[in-house]
Order: structure tokens, then C-alpha cells, then sequence
């Protein structure tokens, strides 16, 4: 019974709310109303249907058809950037004063760039394509050069063809890596810091440091990490050995703990000083003539890697995914295998600065070429990742 109460109730409250009848020959029934409504996400339009001659009830003025706006939900187009929404705000409100009669004010296109692009305001000192600037890249660094060639499909004939301009390349790189060293923020304030630091002339390789070198790296590898890194520290001071291998290999020693407490500032320093000392050397080799530069460029690669470790990660230092990227790309460019695969990664995910995958192809290509393959990374040698 209740469920026929309810059933009643719902009928006469239908009743109630029908449309006036029409009379028919069997009595008095509801004829009832469709309405046709065509929406969209900004707005909703009622569809009046056609009228023909002799149609009852035909009102005498048709109604136009009419918009309105439609009641926001809470929910917004999505937009893929901030440029994007500013744009569609900027666009609401002028049609919001063109419908009040007022006038419209112009909105500067996209393409236009502001002024401060224009002449190059904005270029005070180096900055990613998100526009944060680094501070730890000198403000004077120049251009990067082209970088040293991927192989394509040819393979070794074409890299004997271009062999000297390769050389030539990898000299402005050493020589861009021996500015990134020596120009230095971090060391500079280290420097600042020091009432009156004298180090001593830089060690690259001598016979007696060679040997406690090695038997450092003896120890470590037996796992005797405590002695191996206070060897390490003697020959990396400064004032003492100065010896720029010793000096990265403590401060990864100080970076990651090896039998020590770790200490990521001071690592920081002794990979900054690393990077000094051999670029030094690395300086008098060029301005002598040497195309590949002396006997300091493996430890100044390392170091230039290392500090990239740092300024992406944050070890000692506040993160700088610009400066880790430009240290990367040096890196890469002469020859460092683990560089390149890590300046790839940066230009797949835009970290530092613009994406770049036909670049990035260029430094994974580079790095198999010297016995350093990626998983999955069959792609780099599609045709349209061939150098140009």
C-alpha cells in the first residue's frame, strides 16, 4: 500500500504541474512541452522549432533565438601554462568592457617581445629559459661553442675526415672549462675568506705523489677507507702537495663519508680548487700551442663533472640546475662519457634549460660511440637525429 500511496502522490503532483490541455473529442488530456536546448561549454541557446501556416496555437511573434552565458561550476578549461590563462583573462575582460560600450584596449601579441628582450635587458648575467639567473657561472662567460660532432651512420670514415675540426672544437671547450674553473664563485669567496692564502705551485704528476696516489686508492679499494682518505687530505692541501687528483679524490672523500664524516662545504672547496689547479695548467698548454691541452685535462674534467654533481644535486651548495648543466655540456664535449649520458638527461627533461632531443641524441650517440650504452636508447640513431 505504501508503495501505491507514493505512487498516487507522485501522479497528482504531476498533474498539477502539466501544461493546459487541449480539447479532444474523448476529453481533456495534457499535451506535453519539449523544450530543445543546444549547449556549449561557454554558453546555451533555446532551439524554437520551425512553424507552418494553419499551426494552432502559432504565437504571433516568434521569439529570437537567445544566448546567455552559461553558470560556471567551479571548473575552468585546463590550460598547459600560466601564459596561456593570463591570455584568456586578458581576452574575458575585454569582451566584458566591449559589451558595456566601453573601449576596448589593445592586447600586445604574442609573438611581440617586451623590450627588455628586445636589447637584451635581461641578459645582466646568465640565465635559464625558465629566467632564473645562476650565481655560479661568471657574468662574462662566453657563448658555448659548436659542440664536438655525433657520429652518424657513416661512422669512423666521416670522424677521420673531420678529425682537426674536432680538435679544434675540444680546444674551445678546454679552454671554455679553464673560465668556468678559474672564474669560480665559490672559490673566489674562499679566497676572500682566507686572510692571505699562499698555496703552494699545483702538483699534476711526480713520481712520489703518483705512488701515495695509488696506494691511497690501494686502500680504499681493500676497504681501508680511514687511512686511504687521510692520504688524500696530505697530498690535496694546498699549502702542501697541491695535487689536483688528490684534491678531487677528497673531495668526493668528503662528499660521500669515506671513513670520514661528511663534510659537503669543504668538499665543495677542494673540488672548486681541483678545477683551478689543473685549468692553470691546462691554460699554459694552449697558450703554448697544444691542441688537446697538457697533463692536467683529465683531472680538470673530473673536477668540472664533479661540481655538476654538486650544483644539480645540491651537495655543499645551493642547487643550480643552470651551472649543472653548462658544467655537464663542458664535460661532455671533452669526452667524458658519464657527461654526456647526464648532459642527455638534461636535455630530455628541460633541466636547466630549454629540451632539446635532437641534442641529446647527439651526446647519447657520442657516449656509445665510446663503449657507454643505454638501455633502451636505440632511438638516437633514427635518420632524423642525423647531424646535419
Amino acid at each position: 500500500m505504501t508503495g501505491l500511496k507514493e505512487l498516487l502522490k507522485k501522479k497528482s503532483k504531476i498533474e498539477k504541474d502539466v501544461t493546459p490541455t487541449i480539447e479532444h473529442s474523448g476529453g481533456g488530456l495534457a499535451v506535453p512541452e519539449f523544450k530543445f536546448i543546444r549547449t556549449t561549454t561557454e554558453s546555451e541557446e533555446i532551439i524554437e522549432p520551425p512553424s507552418y501556416p494553419g499551426d494552432e496555437n502559432q504565437p504571433s511573434n516568434a521569439p529570437e533565438k537567445q544566448k546567455k552565458a552559461r553558470p560556471h561550476l567551479g571548473f575552468r578549461k585546463s590550460t598547459h601554462n600560466a601564459a596561456h590563462a593570463k591570455q584568456a583573462s586578458v581576452e574575458s575582460l575585454a569582451s566584458q568592457e566591449s559589451e558595456k560600450g566601453e573601449q576596448q584596449l589593445p592586447v600586445r601579441p604574442k609573438s611581440e617581445r617586451k623590450l627588455s628582450e628586445r636589447f637584451h635587458l635581461h641578459r645582466d648575467r646568465p640565465r635559464s629559459a625558465s629566467g632564473e639567473s645562476s650565481s655560479h657561472l661568471p657574468d662574462d662567460l662566453p657563448e658555448a661553442p659548436a659542440a664536438v660532432p655525433a657520429p652518424s651512420r657513416e661512422g669512423e670514415r666521416v670522424a677521420k675526415e673531420h678529425k682537426e675540426a674536432n680538435e679544434h672544437r675540444e680546444a674551445q671547450w678546454e679552454k671554455r672549462a679553464t673560465i668556468l674553473a678559474q672564474s669560480n664563485p665559490l672559490l673566489e669567496e674562499q679566497n676572500r675568506q682566507q686572510e692571505k692564502p699562499q698555496p703552494s705551485t699545483p702538483s699534476i704528476s711526480d713520481q712520489g705523489g703518483d705512488e701515495n696516489i695509488q696506494e691511497a686508492i690501494r686502500l680504499h679499494e681493500a676497504g681501508d677507507l680511514t687511512p686511504s682518505t687521510a692520504m688524500f687530505g696530505r697530498l690535496a692541501d694546498p699549502k702542501g702537495a697541491n695535487n689536483a687528483l688528490a684534491q678531487v679524490l677528497y673531495g668526493l672523500a668528503l662528499r660521500h663519508g669515506w671513513g670520514i664524516t661528511p663534510e659537503t662545504e669543504k668538499a665543495v672547496k677542494y673540488l672548486s680548487l681541483a678545477a683551478s689547479n689543473s685549468a692553470s695548467v691546462e691554460e699554459q698548454a694552449l697558450a703554448s700551442g697544444m691542441k688537446k691541452g697538457g697533463a692536467a685535462k683529465g683531472e680538470l674534467v673530473l673536477a668540472i663533472f664533479e661540481l655538476a654533481n654538486c650544483f644539480r644535486h645540491g651537495w655543499g651548495v645551493k642547487k643550480d640546475p643552470m651551472a649543472a648543466r653548462q658544467y655537464y655540456e663542458t664535460a661532455a664535449n671533452l669526452g667524458d662519457t658519464d657527461a654526456m649520458e647526464e648532459a642527455a638527461w638534461c636535455l630530455m627533461e628541460g633541466f636547466g634549460g630549454p629540451k632539446d632531443k635532437f641534442k641529446a641524441a647527439q651526446y647519447l650517440r657520442l657516449a656509445e660511440q665510446k663503449g657507454s650504452k643505454s638501455v633502451g636508447s636505440s632511438w638516437i640513431w633514427k635518420d632524423k637525429y642525423n647531424p646535419k
